[in-house]
């Protein structure tokens, strides 16, 4: 190969190991030798050696909707340009099955581990721990996070749209939230959103306080009987913009108008949150800021065999579109 490719048989192995050592021009010049040739190189006997396996293991909780997908694409993306391939998992918010499937990522000898959110079973991170490899926590940011963390503090999130209602004068807010059980983003998220109104002395209503999972379907209908009740909010504040799209569709199914009767927000900004009608106001968690800063962070962290890597925050920030609106003030009696 090396021959074929007119060069060393060492920038062919720094290729391999190494691309980021290499010039643009001769990855490529090697890499079309390697599709000519239809090369595959060896690597249970590499990693035997100690060579890297030049893979990346990335858990994210589920793979049923779009929420992690732009960040896991950027991470991807930003691997790549390393000579990384990302081994994807997901353990559907059960802590144990998280560690059942990182030892089997570990036993595939990948390079890196990246997490989602800071709060894992103990046994997760001892394991981790007694690998010696990079690890970083994507999507959640805290400066106290026990391993680097590259993402938004969800927390903010959940005080900045709880913040934006409250300055449009509403105090008959709902709220609408995933269950947060091995979730510490909506766990972060709803705690905000309550302390931030109770500190503006709103008090949500326990039959206001609605637990529903990721489905449109199920935050429709959810929506839906939130407003059958004799006194209906004139706010819906929902953990992400999945089940605000729900809601949306549930306010109408009552014959009632958006943001005319009722207002509603997400957090996320997921693609298609600005196209839905109305368009949807929501906090921005930049996801692809999120993925390329930690695909950048631990593949030079791998390179440089740098434990502990430096974690950086993607700041959130408020997106106000037409699905929000000041709450209507009654005439006063004559």
């Amino acid at each position: 190969m090396a021959k074929a490719a007119k060069v060393s048989a060492s920038t062919v192995s720094r290729y391999f190991n190494h691309p980021e050592l290499l010039r643009v021009s001769t990855r490529r010049k090697i890499e079309s030798v390697v599709r000519k040739q239809g090369y595959i190189r060896n690597r249970a006997a590499q990693t035997i050696h100690g060579i890297r396996s030049g893979t990346i293991g990335v858990l994210i909780p589920t793979l049923d909707h779009a929420i992690f997908a732009e960040v896991v694409q950027a991470f991807s993306d930003t691997v790549a340009e390393q000579g990384f391939t990302i081994l994807l998992a997901s353990h559907g918010y059960d802590q144990q099955r998280e560690y059942a499937i990182l030892r089997k990522l570990l036993e595939h000898r990948v390079d890196g581990i990246a997490l989602t959110g800071l709060d894992h079973d103990e046994a997760v991170f001892q394991l981790i721990d007694s690998q010696g490899i990079p690890s970083i926590l994507m999507w959640n940011y805290a400066d106290a996070s026990r391993y680097p963390c590259v993402g938004s503090d969800n927390a903010l999130t959940g005080q900045m749209i709880a913040e934006h209602l409250l300055s449009l004068g509403h105090r008959d807010i709902a709220c609408m939230f995933p269950p947060t059980s091995g979730n510490d983003r909506a766990t972060a998220r709803k705690t905000a959103v309550l302390d931030t109104l109770a500190g503006a002395g709103v008090n949500v209503p326990d039959e206001w306080q609605l637990t529903t999972v990721y489905s449109i379907s199920a935050s429709k209908n959810d929506t839906i009987a939130l407003l059958k009740q004799h006194r209906r909010p004139t706010a819906i504040i929902c953990g992400n913009d999945i089940l605000a799209t729900g809601a949306l569709y549930g306010v109408a199914a009552s014959g009632l108008n958006v943001p005319g009767d009722i207002s509603v927000t997400g957090i996320g900004d997921f693609k298609g949150a600005s196209e839905i009608e109305p368009a949807l106001t929501t906090v921005r968690i930049p996801a692809k800021n999120i993925g390329r800063q930690a695909g950048r962070v631990l593949s030079s962290a791998i390179t440089t065999q740098d434990l502990q890597p430096l974690g950086r925050h993607c700041e959130p920030s408020l997106v106000v579109r037409k699905s929000t609106n000041p709450i209507k003030q009654e005439p006063f009696a004559k």
